[in-house]
């Protein structure tokens, strides 16, 4: 006799696929016939089409909270503004400069406000420094220094030091002013409360996402994770971040070392080929790799939020952990290399078969590609 499933009961083989777990998978464990299930999925789509319902999910909601907070500065600019958006240019631009030296608002936020472009507010301020003769120059060369000391000391110099180094190079620089310009650059040492940071950051480890891996749009959520695969005597690490909403993959990079910086390199060219502009989750498991205070470094001027698996529970990134799968299955077990650039070409053709001609089922059997054109394609009409 045939089992009949209850309504939640279908709803929560629903949510299964819908949450990134594969048709097949689903029903090789329930043994439910293959029409009978993508039936339910259709009648789903269907009565959700039918009410209209937008999902809201916590990466949706924080682009509006983060796109409401952008509004209400611009609100604060336009009522603290010596001019209005009409005014000449000649006086906007140093009612802009009196709001910017504040350092309350971006320049983004300020020229938005005031209808100016980015461009030519930068030029009016580098001209106006220019204008100061010596000392903006000798400022400007000693602030270069002190952020070359600073990174070569791998943060932890604090003014003193970094004094003291200039010292030793024959400048002529006092601790006080060090420490003044290192203020205004925004960086101290890392030693400075380092056990309240520490405490403080591993709380901040929260998981944003909840395994929920669907998002409304491009650049909301980017997954990243690394695996290892030795083809021969040398081992490799490949480090992918793949977005959420088209499963494709944004960047990659492959070493012999499995460190931070090999995070880091390829979080800046995703972040350099995608350019996002709202409000970016990065979401990964707790490995050294990702918690490093130097990925933080960042990230967070980037205005990107981290989010964290769960320990030991691969499930919470499961995407990243079916990708990895698929290519070396597909792909890395399939193949014998001979050298290390036989290895480095085949993982660059398989992502590229892997974002233009492998279907996806979670996508409607589309590539990553064909995903984000039909996006681009819908927003233009």
């Amino acid at each position: 006799m045939n089992y009949r499933y209850s309504k939640q009961e279908k709803q929560n083989l629903i949510n299964r696929y819908l949450s990134g777990e594969s048709v097949p998978a689903i029903i090789t464990e329930t043994q439910i016939p293959r029409s009978t299930f993508y039936s339910w999925i259709k009648k789903y789509n269907e009565e959700k089409q039918s009410k209209n319902i937008r999902t809201v999910n916590l990466s949706n909601f924080r682009v509006l909270e983060n796109k409401v907070e952008r509004l209400n500065g611009m609100i604060k600019i336009l009522q603290t503004a010596t001019c209005t958006t009409t005014a000449p240019l000649n006086e906007k631009l140093p009612a802009l400069e009196s709001l910017y030296d504040c350092g309350q608002y971006s320049v983004r936020m300020l020229c938005e406000a005031l209808n100016v472009d980015r461009g030519t507010f930068y030029n009016h301020i580098f001209r106006n420094l220019k204008e100061n003769k010596s000392y903006a120059k000798r400022r400007e060369e000693l602030r270069l220094k002190i952020q070359e000391i600073y990174d070569d000391s791998k943060q932890i110099f604090g003014a003193n030091k970094i004094a003291a180094v200039l010292k030793a190079n024959g400048e002529r620089v006092s601790a006080k002013y060090v420490l003044e310009i290192m203020r205004y650059m925004g960086i101290e040492s890392i030693r400075q409360n380092s056990k309240s940071r520490y405490r403080k950051n591993r709380r901040k480890k929260k998981n944003l996402l909840q395994q929920n891996f669907n998002t409304d749009a491009p650049n909301q959520v980017w997954i990243s994770d690394i695996t290892y695969f030795k083809p021969g005597k040398v081992g490799y690490y490949i480090c992918v971040i793949i977005d959420l909403f088209s499963r494709k993959v944004i960047g990659y990079k492959t070493s012999q070392n499995n460190s931070t910086q090999l995070v880091k390199s390829t979080f800046k060219q995703a972040f350099e080929s995608r350019n996002p502009q709202g409000q970016l989750i990065f979401h990964s498991d707790r490995g050294t790799n990702y918690t490093a205070f130097a990925l933080r470094g960042v990230l967070e001027p980037l205005g990107v939020e981290q989010s964290f698996s769960e320990p030991y529970t691969p499930y919470d990134n499961s995407v990243m952990e079916a990708f990895f799968k698929s290519m070396k299955a597909e792909e890395l077990y399939r193949t014998k290399y001979r050298s290390e650039n036989d290895f480095r070409k085949s993982v660059d053709e398989y992502i590229i078969f892997f974002n233009t001609k492998r279907p996806h089922e979670t996508l409607n059997y589309k590539t990553p590609e064909q995903k984000e054109a039909d996006f681009i394609c819908n927003i233009t009409v």
